[in-house]
């Protein structure tokens, strides 16, 4: 049989994994096809693509899930194939199914692998009857209240519910008691049904600082399989990997070997074609507990890519034209270690709230040996509430793995966003702090030291607004004459016509502001994005970027965001909002628990919002009663806007 022509390339997801594969397939002499929501018409890999087409829709469920549009955007644009990137319709047996039928090529496993190792609970039966080791659950078909209550009792609190078609943390969550159960389970069953439009549940009993560790296998079409190494994913927050790295730290070879091995007996079982993840749960005592199988590539793919040196999508590409693996289990490199972390467009300090709106500023890490950065947006991109916020990845590579950390912590101080809140700092919280530097790592990492990688926000120094006033009067427009070093006009400090030798500036940063009254003359000197501040002796050298009406300070490690502040215009707007709830972000309002005239306790669930594929409930922050409500059931609402009036008794 000849092999399939592919010469074009469809990649049906967006961000910065379908940049990544167009990256790739570009290298590779293919033509690239971007499918684009109405929001995402002018977004990076619509940009970036040889051919575009809109789906048209807003909501992931109008856009990039309808299996019909994305066949058609195909046939429209000559492309053969098409890649699913991961989230959305990576692991959906059916969309796998509908491009076989069409007569294209899914760079995927086929259907019936996606359908033993896609549902979570048919994985667990297969891994059971398998002999793998399984952590207690259920996985059953019945999706009832009762039955979940009855499972829970027999495994013992805490429990962990998960989407069976799930993954990437959505439909999870963790319960503590019978109490909690009802409210987790229909929230969880929502969100799965919006990411995965499938609402079915299993629950598993809740282990304690568990690692979570995978292996990366892959297949061809003529049966050979090998596994890539390992990657350990134990940094996560909402059941959602933050740091991934690879290899697997103090993992010894015979244990690589014994997992590795597990991993392609359970990709063999099935039938298993091209790249897919084997994922377990590790104690402290070394045994390993198989948790699922993701039929697709995943986001933490460029660990492995930078300690083997291979290039993972262009395997796919390959595989999918029929050719063998290129090399053989004993031939698969392991050379130095690799960090990954993903920049989120969240608030940290709002427990992860993601992030909505326009990225003002928006500067990447300098590329170099053993740094990679994987992205998919640009300054002045819109960041939307209707996908999954993650921005991009930085991957660190190094010979040894505190190589890796230093140059991962090297770049995430070269990283400059702003406009809207990341998680930029609390990533390198993690990569800086003591336990992690001694791999210390489990799945609790993040729980266990929230005090210091979530720390109060301190007062702000001296010293600090000293330099911001100075970078900010430095930063203004100044009539100067360049061409006449010798004239008064050619500095800011000389000749001033009547005009004031003091300027004072009331500026405000992370909920803190300041008036300051700057001199005229002063040794401090703005030159680029570089500013030379003196204070007490010590000469320091920041880092300050102007972006419009915002200055952006490097500051003990963090870029702050300054901007001038009328504290008389900030007391009238507190008092405008007192007594009233507003939505924490920009997003879509799914249930509405009370009306006008109730009383609720403190605590009690108001309002659910949909943004970003996740739910996230507004309470009541004291007892009292409802006086108004201004939301209703489907309705979009901006990041800000009025949702309930509660007035306290």
């Amino acid at each position: 049989m000849s092999a399939p022509v592919l010469t074009t390339l469809l990649v049906a997801n967006r961000g910065e994994i379908a940049c990544r594969v167009m990256r790739t397939a570009k290298a590779l002499g293919l033509t690239t096809v971007a499918v684009h929501s109405a929001t995402d018409r002018d977004a990076r890999h619509s940009r970036e693509a040889d051919i575009r087409v809109d789906l048209g829709g807003s909501k992931a469920a109008d856009s990039y899930l309808q299996i019909d549009k994305l066949i058609s955007a195909a046939k429209a644009s000559g492309a053969q194939a098409i890649h699913p990137g991961y989230g959305f319709l990576s692991e959906n047996a059916g969309f796998a199914r509908a491009i076989e039928a069409a007569g294209l090529i899914f760079l995927g496993p086929p259907a019936s692998a996606i359908d033993a190792m896609g549902s979570k609970s048919a994985a667990k039966a297969l891994m059971e009857t398998a002999g793998v080791p399984l952590v207690p659950g259920y996985h059953g078909e019945a999706q009832d209240l009762d039955t979940f209550r009855d499972a829970c009792e027999r495994i013992g609190y805490p429990v962990l519910l998960k989407a069976t078609a799930g993954g990437g943390g959505k439909g999870m969550k963790v319960v503590e008691d019978v109490s909690q159960l009802a409210e987790a389970l229909a929230s969880a069953q929502r969100e799965a049904q919006s990411s995965f439009g499938d609402s079915r549940m299993l629950v598993e009993k809740y282990l304690l600082k568990p690692r979570h560790v995978e292996i990366q296998v892959f297949a061809d079409q003529h049966g050979n399989c090998l596994y890539l190494n390992e990657r350990d994913c134990s940094i996560q927050r909402r059941h959602q990997k933050v740091v991934e790295e690879a290899p697997a730290p103090g993992l010894s070879p015979e244990l690589r070997r014994a997992m590795g091995e597990a991993a392609v007996r359970s990709a063999q079982a099935i039938g298993y074609v091209g790249a897919g993840t084997v994922e377990f749960l590790l104690d402290a005592r070394g045994e390993f507990f198989f948790m699922e199988m993701n039929t697709r590539l995943q986001v933490e793919h460029p660990v492995t890519e930078a300690i083997t040196g291979l290039d993972l999508v262009a395997w796919q590409i390959r595989v999918a034209r029929g050719e063998a693996l290129p090399i053989t289990q004993d031939q698969v490199p392991l050379n130095g270690h690799a960090i990954e972390v993903r920049l989120y467009a969240e608030d940290p300090s709002n427990d992860f709230l993601p992030a909505t709106g326009r990225l003002d500023l928006y500067r990447e890490s300098a590329a170099g040996p053993g740094r990679r950065v994987d992205s998919g947006v640009e300054e002045g991109d819109e960041i939307s509430p209707f996908y999954d916020p993650m921005l991009g990845k930085l991957i660190a590579w190094g010979e040894d793995r505190e190589q890796a950390r230093l140059r991962l912590l090297s770049m995430l101080d070269e990283f400059a966003i702003g406009g809207l809140k990341t998680n930029i700092n609390f990533l390198r919280r993690i990569i800086a702090h003591p336990a992690f530097a001694a791999a210390e790592l489990d799945t609790g990492f993040i729980p266990r030291y929230q005090e210091q990688l979530l720390p109060a926000t301190d007062a702000l120094s001296d010293a600090f607004w000293e330099a911001a006033a100075q970078a900010f009067a430095q930063s203004l427009p100044r009539l100067t004459r360049t061409d006449d070093p010798a004239s008064p006009w050619a500095s800011s400090t000389g000749l001033r016509a009547g005009l004031p030798r003091e300027v004072t500036l009331h500026l405000s940063c992370e909920g803190q502001d300041r008036a300051l009254t700057l001199a005229a003359n002063t040794d401090a000197r703005l030159s680029g994005e570089a500013l030379v501040v003196e204070h007490e002796g010590v000469r320091r050298r920041l880092r300050a970027i102007r972006q419009g009406d915002s200055l952006y300070l490097q500051w003990d490690g963090e870029l702050r965001r300054v901007e001038t502040y009328d504290p008389i215009s900030a007391v009238e707007a507190s008092h405008s909002h007192q007594g009233g709830l507003t939505a924490p972000m920009n997003g879509s309002i799914v249930r509405v628990l009370v009306e006008a005239g109730q009383s609720v306790e403190a605590g009690a669930q108001l309002v659910v919002l949909e943004a970003m594929k996740m739910e996230h409930s507004i309470r009541a922050p004291h007892a009292g009663v409802i006086k108004a409500l201004y939301c209703q059931e489907g309705e979009m609402v901006g990041e800000g806007s009025a949702l309930v009036e509660l007035e306290a008794v």
